[in-house]
C-alpha cells in the first residue's frame, strides 16, 4: 500500500508541474529524453533512462526510486506495471527488484537476533515489528518450517503504526536470553515482562539503517543474493528464494 500511495503521489505530483513546464524536445535518445523529463520536471532527480520493448516509450527511475514511464519528449506519463503479455511477467517488477538489491554482507549483523536452524548455510535477515500482525504472521504460518538457514532478526518498530512496539523492541533487546523472549512472544503469544531499561543504541542504529535502505514496512525481507522483498510472503516463496543465485 505505501509503494502505490508513494506512486500515485509522484503521478500527481508530475502532471502538476506539466502545467507550468515546455520542452521541445523530439530525438528518441536516453540523453534527451534525460534533458526533456529534467527540464519538465526540475525537482525530480533523474537516476537512469532507459529504452523499453515498447516503440517510442521510455523507462525514467527518479530519485526514490520511482520508475515512470515516458514518450520521447516527456509530455505523456504513466506510473504503473509494464507488462510483457506473452512472457507473463512484470517488467515493472524485475526492475524494482534491481533497484531494491542490497549488499547482505554490509548488514550490521551484530544488532541483529541470530537463530541457527539445521546447518544454517542459507542466509536471511528480516526487519520486523512486534506488534505487527504481518510480522506474526510471517512468524507463525512462513518460517517454522525452513530448516539449514541462519535467520538474523533486526528489531524495526514503526511507531507511527505501532506506538507500543518500540517499548516492547526494547524490552526484547534487554532481555537476557533474546531469541528466546522473541520467539515466545511472537511464535507463542507470550506476554513481554521485562524490563525495557538498557543499552538499546543498537536499536537506534538499526532505525537509521532502515531508512537508509528504504525500508517502509515490515516485515521486510533480505536474502543473502541481495533481494529485499516485503510482506509475510509464503514458505514456498522463502524458500525458492534463500535457493536463488
Amino acid at each position: 500500500m505505501n509503494t502505490t500511495v508513494k506512486a500515485l503521489a509522484l503521478a500527481a505530483s508530475l502532471l502538476l508541474s506539466m502545467t507550468a513546464c515546455n520542452a521541445n524536445a523530439t530525438s528518441s535518445g536516453t540523453e534527451q529524453v534525460k534533458k526533456a523529463f529534467t527540464t519538465r520536471f526540475p525537482n525530480r532527480q533523474v537516476l537512469s533512462v532507459s529504452e523499453t520493448p515498447v516503440q517510442g516509450i521510455y523507462e525514467v527511475v527518479v530519485k526514490g526510486k520511482q520508475i515512470v514511464y515516458t514518450d520521447a519528449a516527456a509530455k505523456y506519463l504513466f506510473v504503473g506495471d509494464l507488462i510483457d503479455a506473452d512472457a507473463k511477467t512484470s517488467l515493472t517488477e524485475k526492475k524494482m527488484a534491481d533497484l531494491n538489491r542490497l549488499d547482505f554482507n554490509k548488514l550490521p549483523l551484530q544488532y541483529a537476533i541470530k537463530e541457527v536452524r539445521g546447518n544454517g548455510s542459507r542466509k536471511l535477515a528480516v526487519f520486523t515489528d512486534p506488534d505487527c500482525p504481518y510480522c506474526k504472521q510471517l512468524e507463525r504460518e512462513s518460517l517454522p518450517d525452513i530448516t539449514n538457514v541462519t535467520i538474523y532478526t533486526f528489531l524495526y518498530p514503526l511507531a507511527q503504526l505501532h506506538p507500543d512496539a518500540p517499548r516492547k523492541a526494547r524490552q526484547i533487546w534487554c532481555s537476557k536470553d533474546r531469541l528466546k523472549t522473541w520467539t515466545a512472544f511472537m511464535r507463542d503469544g507470550q506476554e513481554l515482562t521485562g524490563s525495557d531499561k538498557c543499552d538499546t543504541s543498537a536499536l537506534d542504529k538499526i532505525e537509521a539503517m532502515g531508512d537508509e535502505l528504504g525500508i517502509t514496512g515490515t516485515p521486510g525481507l533480505i536474502f543473502a543474493n541481495g533481494r529485499l522483498v516485503p510482506g509475510a510472503i509464503a514458505k514456498e516463496d522463502i524458500e525458492k528464494l534463500l535457493d536463488a543465485k
